[in-house]
C-alpha cells in the first residue's frame, strides 16, 4: 500500500503489485512492547530475564559475556571468517575514518567582536543493538560498533539475543565493542535506554531488528536518542531496457532471503525487461536453498513497477525512497545524479548491495519505509554532536546588543530586552566611567 502523498502513479502501471504493507502489518505489536518497556523500567534485571525465559526460550545465568567468553568466542572463530570479518572491519573503519575527517570544527569572527563557533563531541555511551536474525549476520556489529569507536565514543555496549550464533560474540569483540550483553528483542532496547542493575543507560541506540526492536526504539526516543527506525529490508531496482533481467532476479532475491518481509522491486521503462524479471525470479525461487523465506517475500512484498519515460521512472524511484537502490541504466552515473531519495546507491550492474551489506565500507544500516526522503543511514557522523558556541567583547555587543533590545521589546519580552541592555549599559559605564 502506497503512502497518502502526491506520487507519479498516473504515468506507473503494475506487471507486479505488493499484496501486504509491512508498516501496516507492525502496528499490533505496539501494546506488547509498551507492557515490555514498562516491566524493564521498573523491574530491571528481573523483567529483562522473564522476557529471555519467554520469547528466546533461554535462561541466561549471566546477561554479561565474559573476557574469557569473549576471547573463546575469537579463538573459535573460522580462520578464514576471522580474516574475512577483519577485511569487513578495516574498510568500513577507513570509510569512517575519511568521513570523521570531513567534520571540522568551526570558528569565525562573524563581526567585528563577535565570535562563533561549533565543537564536534563524541556522544559518550552508546548502545549497539546486533541482530540474531535467521543467520549469523557478522557483518551487523561491524556496522555499527566501528564507526562509534572511530567517532570516539568512550563506551559501546552491545546487545544480541542469547540465542544468537557464537561467531557474532567473536564479532562484537572484533569491532571494538567495551562490554557485550546476552539480551534481545525489545526487552534489550528498554534496559539500554533506563538502565537495569546490570546493563548501563546509554545516550544513544543505534542498529537494526525485529518489528519489536523497531518498536521499541521508536518508544524510548526522547530520553534516549536512537539512528532510526528501521523497518524490514527493502532493495529495488532502477533499470531501463539495458538491464539485465537475470542479473536483477539474483539482486531482488538475495535481498529478499533476509526476512519474509523483505520489499523487493524492480522500477523500469522497459515492459519486456518486466517480464524477464518477472519470469527470472520465479525460475531462480526453484533451486534457491533460502526460497522458504525470499518466495514468501517477494510473494506478499515483491513489486514491478513499469513507467511510461525516463522521467516517470525517477519519479517513481524518489516517491519509493528505497533503502538499497540499484541503477541498470545505459548511464548510470547520469541516472544517478538525478536521483534525490534513498538510502544507500548502487551505481551501475557491477555494484551489488551484497557488497555493502558485507564489507565494501560503506555502512547497511539504512532508512527503510520512505524515511530516506529525509535522512540518510548510520555514519560515523551519526555518532557525534556538533554543538554550537559564542563569545563577544565589548564591539559585539555594541552590533547586537541593541537590535536584541529592540526585537525583545516588540515581542513584549522585557526580561530578554533587560538583559540584553545590562550587558550594553555595563559596556559604555567601563569605558566612559559614571555619568
Amino acid at each position: 500500500m502506497l503512502r497518502s502523498m502526491s506520487s507519479p502513479t498516473g504515468k506507473v502501471t503494475h506487471l507486479k503489485a505488493p499484496k501486504r504493507d509491512a508498516d501496516t502489518d507492525n502496528r499490533a505489536i505496539e501494546a506488547t512492547v509498551r507492557d515490555i518497556i514498562g516491566a524493564v523500567r521498573t523491574r530491571g534485571d528481573a523483567a529483562v530475564r522473564e522476557y529471555g525465559n519467554a520469547f528466546d526460550k533461554v535462561d541466561v545465568a549471566a546477561f554479561e559475556v565474559a573476557d574469557e567468553e569473549r576471547a573463546e568466542a575469537v579463538r573459535n572463530l573460522d580462520p578464514q571468517t576471522r580474516q574475512d570479518t577483519e577485511f569487513a572491519i578495516e574498510r568500513v573503519r577507513a570509510f569512517a575514518q575519511a568521513q570523521l575527517g570531513t567534520i571540522l570544527p568551526l570558528e569565525i569572527e562573524a563581526l567585528p567582536g563577535l565570535n562563533l563557533g561549533h565543537r564536534v563531541i563524541p556522544i559518550k555511551t552508546v548502545g549497539a543493538y546486533v541482530p540474531g536474525g535467521r543467520y549469523p549476520l557478522l557483518s551487523a556489529p561491524i556496522m555499527t560498533i566501528v564507526p562509534a569507536k572511530v567517532a570516539g565514543c568512550e563506551e559501546v555496549i552491545a546487545c544480541l539475543p542469547p540465542t544468537a550464533h557464537p561467531a557474532m560474540i567473536a564479532g562484537c569483540h572484533l569491532s571494538g565493542a567495551d562490554r557485550i550483553f546476552r539480551i534481545g528483542g525489545a526487552q534489550a532496547i528498554a534496559a539500554m535506554a533506563y538502565g537495569t542493575e546490570t546493563v548501563p543507560a546509554v545516550d544513544k541506540i543505534v542498529g537494526p531488528g525485529n518489528a519489536f526492536v523497531n518498536e521499541a526504539k521508536r518508544q524510548v526516543f526522547g530520553p534516549v536518542g536512537i539512528d532510526q527506525l528501521a523497518g524490514p529490508s527493502e532493495i529495488f531496482v532502477l533499470a531501463d531496457e539495458t538491464g539485465d533481467p537475470e542479473m536483477i532476479a539474483v539482486d531482488l532475491l538475495a535481498q529478499a532471503e533476509h526476512d519474509i518481509r523483505t520489499r523487493v522491486g524492480l522500477i523500469t521503462t522497459s515492459r519486456e525487461l518486466a517480464e524477464a524479471t518477472l519470469a527470472q525470479v520465479e525460475r531462480q525461487l526453484q533451486n534457491l536453498s533460502t526460497a522458504n523465506v525470499a518466495g514468501p517475500a517477494w510473494r506478499d512484498y515483491g513489486e514491478i513497477a513499469v513507467c511510461a519515460d525516463k522521467e516517470a521512472m525517477t519519479a517513481y524511484s524518489d516517491f519509493i525512497a528505497a533503502e538499497h537502490l540499484q541503477v541498470h541504466t545505459r548511464d548510470p552515473h547520469a541516472t544517478a545524479k538525478k536521483l534525490r531519495n534513498y538510502g544507500s546507491l548502487f551505481i551501475g550492474p557491477l555494484s551489488s548491495v551484497v557488497y555493502s551489506d558485507k564489507c565494501c565500507g560503506t555502512n547497511h544500516t539504512l532508512p527503510t519505509m520512505g524515511a530516506g526522503r529525509y535522512t540518510g543511514g548510520l555514519w560515523v557522523g551519526s555518532y557525534v554532536k556538533v554543538c554550537t558556541h559564542q563569545w563577544l567583547d565589548e564591539r559585539g555587543v555594541a552590533a547586537v546588543a541593541p537590535p536584541a533590545c529592540r526585537q525583545s521589546e516588540s515581542e513584549g519580552l522585557e526580561g530578554h530586552r533587560r538583559a540584553a541592555a545590562f550587558r550594553l549599559g555595563r559596556e559604555q559605564l567601563l569605558k566612559n566611567g559614571p555619568v
